[in-house]
């Protein structure tokens, strides 16, 4: 069953019948709204009706296809789009005669229609969001239409093996509008540069791998036979001996030595330089659209009036009361944020101590790398339930706000829900960093949780290695398991909706023939069996590389192959993304825009967070501090004057301050043997501190790396911030080709202007200058 309406359309311009009466070469629809069949009489179907009256009040032609929902094709009148393009033409070049109409884009046409099908009002004064909640729509989408720049980003751009070939970017903006356009441009750029990180990152830990077994300080760990370390918990935990952790001493020096701060502070200057450069390559590409100086509230007024004449601006609000409480709430969510890493720095204290106790010999001896690797995997497992808590609470946040325009509520919402996830995914790695080792006391007077189990210590060659597991272990499994669920689900939800709403063929009889199926419902069927688009569809690929770029800057010091790692899965990714786009969801609704919005904000303040976390690791959980200030004061090449030795020689004993053991608490409870040793025989034990054997004091040499510490920190943030604001600097926003071509299109419209002064005369000079002004 189908029926097509043909109503007659506005009379504000002249000739507009004209296009109704034609006869339709090709049925091209802008939209289709979906509903289920409705009893007729019902509620439900009175509301329909009055909406689609509403629509042909306004000249929409509606076409009705049956099958086992109920598809309503519409398609709006010319005029509407004439209006547009007089509204946004600059004055000096609008034409005289408003009908002297040229094409408009097909993105541009589906963005227009969204607007005015969302913002029609029904005589019950309900919005087509509205009906849809009570059901009387499914769903609406704009069509993939079946044309050639469709099947061109099909065959040159969504493919896997187009892996490595350029994006077509405008074609790109052709077909799904500027904002999903800049998405990918950004996005290609950022893997781009990534490139240059990957290698520097790989020089690092290539240049690590070299000093593997090379390193004095692990060598003196690995032939520290005799040097007996505390307990590591308080109940039936052997004493154990500095050697058996070799191999860990060696991969955190592979990990933590000279070129790691070199590469903290070039990471620092790549991102400043990423986003100089992005500026310049975003001024280039909205040139070439025309969209520099694009007025997003402009187009957005001259949309609302397009949709109905009588329409009054919303004023801009700003209320004091709501502000406090957003402000509060969002203090409070941070709070449970903080309170859920705590609560993963009780399972790694608790599981510790119950690995350290375990009948299997490998979890005895690996407690720590066990607890740090399961506490890993629930950390990830934390992040994947509150991210969506998160976006519930920050899109609750935002309609207390009440946000003017969606521009303002997207901007805001952006803020929120970055702030609520860049605590879920690193507080349990700021712990890790900053405090882990620190805050745990020493034998004898522990810092424990709950008067019971006490916190962690550092191994003695330093905490970074447990940084760089964590960090490892959270972006390897966000990054594979997320994108193989983003690609799974809907490729699995895709060949699930369509095998159900696909019928079987029913036989033909020999004296049958074939009904003849209208084209418009094969094409109308094929993009309701694809999945759902929404609003936040393309925010959530960016919140997705964000996150990442975070990872990839702030903690770099403590991983440097996360750029490589990032950079090999943001080439899957822009693949991925190219397919879902193009085979598996329905076509997104183009959105205009003349940069990547708050996003660049959020970009620059994780930058300088980059400086400030970078400096924080090489500073204070990195060894380079403690082993410089022994090098250079305490090293037998300076208390000795010796010559030809390695002056970190004796670090590690210089390093482990001499517990007694009659000093343990009353019911700390020590396993009975350890391999050679007796333990009635061990009188001292030795721990990672400085401090004084008889009084359990801090030493002078730890005041000596407080102030170093110090010193460093101030100095590396002064010397990147500085790097960055000259890299700012010597790095223009705007490349200096697009600053010649707006002058030359200003000098050229001045001497046209100058020439038809000229030409016609002071009064129409005037004339036109009036017109130009209003």
């Amino acid at each position: 069953m189908q029926d097509e309406i043909l109503l007659t359309p506005w009379r504000d311009f002249p000739g507009e019948d004209a296009e109704l009466r034609a006869p339709q070469v090709e049925e091209k629809w802008d939209f289709v709204l979906v509903s289920d069949i409705h009893e007729v009489g019902s509620e439900k179907e009175i509301k329909r009706k009055k909406f689609l009256d509403e629509l042909s009040k306004k000249g929409f032609t509606i076409k009705k296809i049956e099958d086992k929902k109920l598809f309503y094709g519409v398609r709006a009148p010319k005029q509407i789009f004439q209006k547009y393009q007089w509204l946004q033409r600059n004055p000096d070049s609008r034409p005289q005669n408003p009908n002297n109409d040229h094409n408009i884009p097909v993105t541009t046409r589906i963005r227009i229609v969204n607007f005015i099908l969302q913002n029609t009002v029904t005589p019950d004064l309900e919005k087509l969001h509205d009906l849809m909640k009570k059901k009387v729509f499914e769903t609406m989408f704009p069509l993939h239409e079946k044309e050639d720049l469709r099947e061109f980003l099909e065959e040159n751009w969504a493919r896997w093996r187009d892996i490595f070939r350029k994006q077509p970017i405008e074609k790109i903006r052709c077909y799904f509008g500027e904002k999903v356009a800049l998405y990918f441009a950004w996005l290609g750029w950022y893997t781009y540069l990534l490139g240059f990180a990957a290698l520097a990152g790989v020089a690092v830990f290539v240049a690590g791998i070299t000093v593997f077994n090379s390193s004095q300080v692990s060598k003196e760990i690995c032939e520290a036979n005799n040097t007996i370390m505390c307990p590591l918990c308080d109940q039936k935990c052997p004493f154990w001996l500095l050697s058996d952790t070799c191999t860990y001493a060696k991969v955190t020096h592979m990990i933590d030595n000279e070129g790691t701060v070199v590469f903290a502070m070039l990471m620092a200057i790549w991102a400043t330089v990423f986003l100089e450069l992005w500026k310049r390559q975003r001024a280039t590409v909205v040139t070439d659209w025309d969209l520099y100086r694009w007025d997003e509230e402009e187009e957005e007024l001259a949309m609302e009036l397009i949709n109905n004449l009588q329409h009054e601006p919303q004023r801009y609000q700003h209320s004091y009361l709501r502000s406090t409480i957003v402000l509060l709430l969002v203090l409070l969510m941070i709070a449970v944020l903080i309170g859920i890493a705590h609560a993963l720095v009780i399972y790694r204290v608790i599981a510790m101590a119950l690995f350290t106790q375990s009948n299997l010999e490998f979890l005895r001896e690996q407690a720590n790398t066990m607890a740090v690797i399961t506490g890993a995997v629930l950390h990830y497992i934390t992040i994947v339930i509150m991210t969506k808590v998160n976006r519930h609470v920050a899109l609750y946040l935002c309609d207390l706000e009440k946000p003017r325009t969606f521009s303002h509520r997207e901007n805001n919402f952006t803020v929120k829900i970055f702030t609520f996830q860049f605590f879920t995914h690193f507080s349990s790695l700021i712990y890790i960093a900053f405090f882990l080792g620190r805050i745990n006391g020493h034998p004898g007077n522990y810092v424990r949780i709950a008067g019971k189990w006490r916190l962690e210590e550092c191994h003695p060659s330093g905490c970074i290695t447990d940084l760089c597991i964590q960090m490892a272990i959270i972006m390897l499994l966000k990054q594979t398991i997320s994108n193989v669920i983003e690609y799974l689900i809907p490729w699995i939800t895709h060949k699930r909706r369509k095998k159900q709403h696909h019928p079987k063929k029913r036989s033909m009889m020999v004296w049958e023939e074939e009904e003849v199926e209208d084209p418009c419902k094969r094409q109308w069927l094929s993009n309701y069996h694809l999945n759902e688009v929404n609003v936040f569809s393309l925010f959530d690929e960016f919140l997705e590389m964000v996150i990442q770029y975070s990872f990839t800057t702030i903690f770099v010091a403590a991983f440097p192959l996360a750029p490589l790692l990032a950079f090999c899965n943001n080439l899957f990714e822009i693949r991925l993304d190219a397919i879902k786009m193009m085979r598996l969801r329905r076509r997104m609704v183009p959105r205009k825009a003349n940069d990547i919005g708050i996003w660049l904000q959020v970009l620059e303040a994780i930058g300088i967070l980059a400086v400030i976390g970078n400096g924080l690791v090489i500073a204070i959980t990195s060894d380079f501090i403690p082993m410089l200030v022994y090098k250079h004061t305490y090293s037998p090449c300076v208390t000795e004057n010796i010559t030809g030795v390695d002056c970190s020689t004796g670090y590690i004993n210089h390093s482990l301050s001499v517990f007694r053991i009659q000093d343990f608490e009353p019911y700390t409870k020590v396993s009975e043997t350890l391999l050679d040793f007796v333990t009635d025989e061990i009188k001292e034990c030795r721990y990672q501190d400085y401090r004084n054997a008889d009084d359990y004091s801090y030493t002078v040499q730890f005041w000596h790396i407080f102030a170093t510490r110090l010193a460093f920190l101030i100095l590396f943030e002064h010397v990147a911030l500085c790097v960055k604001l000259i890299a700012a600097w010597y790095v223009p926003d705007v490349p200096q080709s697009v600053m010649n071509q707006f002058l030359d299109r200003k000098h050229s419209n001045l001497r046209k202007e100058l020439r038809w002064v000229m030409l016609q005369g002071p009064a129409a000079g005037a004339s036109r200058s009036r017109a130009r002004w209003g």
